[in-house]
């Protein structure tokens, strides 16, 4: 059977990548298509991390080619490449980091900071670098969640090395004071607390920095928006009424300031007995999925109520590397590589090739 390299892009734009939610070609990560002697060679580029995809995805594409074209063998190589994404206006990406990420929820309680470790875990299971930045200063939760205390090293008197757990690093206020310190601090000197523990600490070639936001739309959320380089957002709630309207509130926050939102995370959605396994959606039904139509983003998963994820996540070993084979891990880590598939598909920053003008009057 007689094919082209033509023939073989036809085939690849009929499959839709599950994490993008459109095919390959379209997406531009289909890099490589070589045809010789019947025989096929592609090489695809995913712009997002997901290791545990790589195999299902280059047999999937072998097969569809082959049934398309007649091919006597297809090759698929299969590899990633992160890139920095374009941020707020007159911003441009810090050194060491190429994608900075917000995790917001409207209110307390609805297991954000939870989320963020998870994910921030997800991520670096799919073979990304992946730090944390806990920029919740009243109420700092990642240090117990990673397992870690004690001061930060200095290099040089002047920038904090971040700590290192499961492969992720990680700056909180938690790691500066005691653990039952309060931080009674107005509005500034908090907002000037998380730009030093951003722009102070070497951190090491990351991919994404999740920023661990404290609820609401206040002090912290506008500098953010204002002065710290945000490639995209993602929103945890649960489907409870009241959790969806503060939600909305900070989706409303990002999208009025240039920072796209990646999508929805729904937490608590639904809970099993663990005596019984009877289901009951306690705090609401189908929530996140209205919301995210709403304002045209994503619902990118919904998380059980389960205690295992909370006794993880106090253990100091989030339910992501607890128990990585779990279902509850296994959820977290398709929602990670979706948000960063989702992130994949946003205009990309080029400030770098460009040199910085600077003009000197004599």
């Amino acid at each position: 059977m007689s094919f082209t390299q033509a023939d073989v892009e036809s085939s690849l734009k009929t499959w839709i990548d599950p994490h993008l939610g459109k095919d390959l070609v379209g997406a531009r990560m289909a890099k490589k298509i070589e045809v010789e002697g019947g025989k096929v060679r592609i090489r695809v580029a995913l712009g997002y991390p997901a290791a545990s995809f790589h195999g299902a995805l280059q047999a999937a594409l072998a097969a569809k080619v082959q049934a398309d074209t007649g091919a006597a063998a297809v090759e698929v190589e299969v590899a990633t490449e992160i890139v920095s994404h374009a941020v707020q206006k007159n911003l441009k990406p810090m050194p060491g980091v190429k994608n900075i990420i917000a995790v917001a929820s409207g209110k307390g309680g609805v297991g954000k900071s939870t989320t963020t470790a998870n994910l921030a875990l997800a991520l670096a299971a799919e073979g990304a670098r992946v730090g944390i930045l806990d920029a919740d200063i009243y109420g700092p939760s990642q240090p117990l969640m990673l397992g870690l205390s004690g001061m930060p090293e200095v290099e040089d008197g002047k920038r904090m090395i971040p700590k290192m757990a499961y492969g992720v690093q990680s700056i909180s206020i938690g790691y500066l004071v005691g653990e039952d310190q309060p931080m009674i601090w107005r509005g500034p000197m908090v907002t000037g607390a998380l730009q030093q523990m951003l722009k102070d600490t070497k951190w090491d070639d990351l991919d994404y920095l999740l920023i661990d936001l404290p609820p609401g739309t206040g002090d912290i959320q506008l500098t953010l928006a204002q002065q710290i380089p945000v490639s995209g957002a993602v929103i945890v709630t649960t489907p409870q009424d009241i959790a969806l309207l503060d939600a909305q509130r900070g989706l409303r926050m990002f999208e009025q300031v240039g920072v796209p939102v990646l999508g929805l995370v729904e937490n608590m959605s639904i809970h099993i007995c663990s005596n019984c396994g009877h289901a009951e959606p306690i705090f609401g039904e189908g929530g996140g999925a209205r919301m995210a139509e709403k304002y045209g983003t994503e619902l990118l998963g919904a998380l059980p109520l389960d205690m295992a994820i909370r006794l993880a996540a106090d253990s100091g070993q989030p339910t992501v590397v607890a128990d990585p084979e779990g279902q509850p891990a296994q959820i977290y880590k398709s929602i990670a590589r979706k948000l960063a598939a989702r992130l994949a598909l946003k205009a990309k920053d080029y400030s770098a090739r460009f040199p910085t003008i600077q003009v000197v009057n004599d």
